[in-house]
């Protein structure tokens, strides 16, 4: 009798959950409003074809081109699965409203417990009070008086750089090296520095453990993750991780547990030192980015329910190892190679840094001479232009994600088109429904590239442009310089000012000093979590990017 009445309880729970996953996958879809917009088609049960069309760095540009001509701004797109209906929008307008509402709008569950897998909860992943309460803690640190007092830091590394390359090149001849792995050692030795006054050494030694656990948990774990399936098995059904053991869980298993070790370690020291300066008297004189948001934590300005744990402070310290090091070494990996691939565009910028270089060794200056030159390189206006247009043409984030947490009306810039059930095409106001649930496609790169707002050489590297932009540019919104690279509103990104100090700086050093040109091995773009680069054919060896480097030597004295 017993086994009876809890055999029916299981069918009739069984019963339940078909019924609820019928629902959730074939009744809710047909009634969300996106499915009127126009857009690609889509038969399969289990299709990935609009994801591979959008966010393939290969391809993506063309994709966004062809979409807008043919189904206009606001398109209809289909995540892997059926009931996964996403709005694409390239619309101005639309972005804006989605941008500044970041409370409707936040990173879906899938890719905050992807972030989070990888490197924590802290200002990428985290949502709502949690995020707000990181980003008061986290601002101060990166006021511009702050990033100013570490700009000797910088250069100290961008001098380290120039003496290492100096003496492997020393004999004059030039040498094909990976930019892509030294700017990545390179930033890398910054944010270790400037970020928690941690010596990493990678320039020197390019086996640093922690680099290495960065290098492969994003390497392995994300860029070599093998099937679609396995990729969506991960993401949407994450205790699924626990079970599937192999190379890839165990390697980031393994590099997540060196980064903690370290992570950790940085934090409890820097801690100690704080308190050990404050029983003598003293306040510590710290001012890496740890010391600062450990005294913003510790303020009288927050209250201690808004405070944020160690385990908060070790997530950010992650995230800033990653964002802080990672985007900024892609962004300069990329500048290198359209100036190789641009020979008269680099020796412009050279001569530019070269009238302002100063006639004592870089090494030399004292920290307020090094503070006195960045001002003068940081008005460059080349260089300036240089910067801006790489950042537009290839965004180290190629785009990313929302999700509707409510139904919500997003304005448009023109009347929408949305289909009959007969197939014609009837125009309504100028807005579109977006059900609570619903994703939104924030397509970075398609904005930064596109041809009715930039013009029709929008797709080519031309620093001039900056000069005088098309008037239309100015309705996109974004953080620097109407471009969406460091994306905009609540959730903009916060190292952006610490990031344009490194690109100056370094590019200031390197193109004093070398010049580049490119090899015989073609690079190419893919969007693994950020924008890197890859030589075709040898996609498992990793992000590679070789160039020709050679020793700058003056015309007059050649």
């Amino acid at each position: 009798m017993g086994f009876s009445i809890y055999l029916s309880c299981l069918l009739a729970l069984l019963f339940a959950l078909v019924i609820y996953v019928c629902y959730v996958a074939v009744i809710a879809p047909r009634s969300n409003p996106l499915r009127e917009l126009p857009g690609p088609p889509s038969t399969k049960l289990i299709d990935n074809h609009h994801m591979y069309l959008t966010m393939d760095a290969g391809i993506s540009r063309k994709t966004h081109e062809r979409f807008v001509k043919e189904y206009g701004r606001s398109v209809h797109i289909r995540g892997p699965l059926p009931w996964d209906d996403r709005l694409l929008t390239l619309d101005p307008v639309s972005l804006d409203h989605i941008l500044k509402n970041s409370t409707i709008y936040e990173k879906p569950w899938y890719s905050r417990d992807l972030i989070e897998s990888l490197i924590g909860c802290g200002m990428l992943a985290a949502e709502g009070q949690v995020h707000k309460r990181q980003r008061r803690v986290g601002t101060p640190a990166f006021s511009i008086q702050n990033l100013r007092a570490l700009v000797p830091l910088v250069f100290s590394k961008g001098v380290k750089m120039r003496e290492k390359w100096s003496s492997m090149l020393a004999d004059g001849k030039g040498q094909k090296l990976d930019v892509c792995d030294w700017m990545s050692r390179a930033t890398f030795d910054v944010i270790g520095s400037a970020g928690f006054d941690y010596e990493l050494n990678a320039i020197d030694n390019g086996d640093n453990e922690l680099l290495k656990a960065y290098k492969e948990m994003f390497e392995v774990g994300i860029s070599q993750s093998g099937s679609t399936l396995r990729m969506m098995l991960f993401l949407y059904f994450p205790p699924l991780r626990r079970f599937i053991r192999d190379h890839r869980t165990r390697t980031v298993e393994r590099c997540k547990a060196v980064i903690h070790r370290v992570a950790g370690q940085l934090i409890q020291d820097k801690k100690k030192k704080i308190l050990e300066a404050e029983m003598e008297g003293k306040i510590y004189e710290g001012r890496d980015l740890l010391t600062l948001l450990l005294k913003s934590n510790q303020s009288v300005d927050i209250l201690p329910e808004q405070r944020i744990s160690d385990e908060d402070m070790l997530n950010n310290i992650n995230t800033f190892m990653f964002a802080g090091s990672d985007t900024t070494s892609l962004a300069l990996t990329w500048t290198l190679l359209l100036l190789a691939m641009y020979p008269a565009h680099q020796t412009t910028l050279r001569n530019e840094v070269l009238n302002v270089l100063p006639s004592a060794s870089l090494d030399s200056l004292t920290e307020e001479e090094v503070q006195s030159l960045y001002a003068i390189i940081a008005d460059l206006p080349f260089l300036d232009k240089v910067c801006r247009e790489t950042l537009r043409l290839i965004p180290p984030l190629h785009s990313s994600i929302r999700a509707a947490t409510q139904d919500d009306v997003v304005p448009t810039s023109s009347p929408m088109k949305f289909k009959q059930p007969d197939g014609t095409v009837r125009e309504e106001m100028r807005s579109v429904r977006v059900p609570k649930g619903s994703a939104v496609h924030i397509a970075v790169e398609a904005f930064n590239l596109d041809k009715e707002l930039w013009g029709p050489d929008a797709w080519a590297f031309v620093p001039d442009r900056w000069d005088n932009l098309p008037e239309a540019v100015t309705s996109i919104p974004g953080l620097y310089s109407n471009i969406l690279t460091f994306s905009a509103g609540p959730r903009s990104c916060i190292g952006l000012r610490f990031s344009i100090i490194e690109m100056k700086s370094f590019l200031f050093i390197l193109l004093s000093n070398f010049t580049f040109a490119t090899t015989d091995e073609k690079v190419a773009k893919a969007n693994v979590v950020l924008t890197r680069p890859y030589v075709l054919g040898k996609h498992s060896a990793g992000s590679q990017c070789p160039l020709l480097v050679t020793p700058y030597v003056p015309a007059a004295s050649a």
